[in-house]
């Protein structure tokens, strides 16, 4: 049974907010969830410090453009 994770055709985007003393704080700690999560590549997309911690916006990139489709390579079998 295929997974849904493998059917996305780019990225998953989450945003949420982080308890942190400081934007750097709460930038490591938002970069470090993404990798706990299972993303390799991830991006930042937006981050604001609000007092008791951060609102941040993050990218988890499951295929780039040029990458080898998981849907694609079963019609090739």
């Amino acid at each position: 049974m295929s997974k849904a994770i493998e059917k996305v055709v780019d990225a998953v985007d989450l945003e949420t907010f982080i308890v942190s003393e400081n934007e750097e704080e709460g930038k490591k700690t938002a970069l470090t969830l993404m990798k706990e999560l299972g993303f390799k590549d991830v991006d930042l997309v937006f981050i604001q410090f609000q007092g008791t911690g951060v609102r941040v916006r993050l990218r988890g990139y499951i295929y780039k453009p040029g990458d080898r489709y998981k849907w694609l390579l079963k019609e090739e079998e």
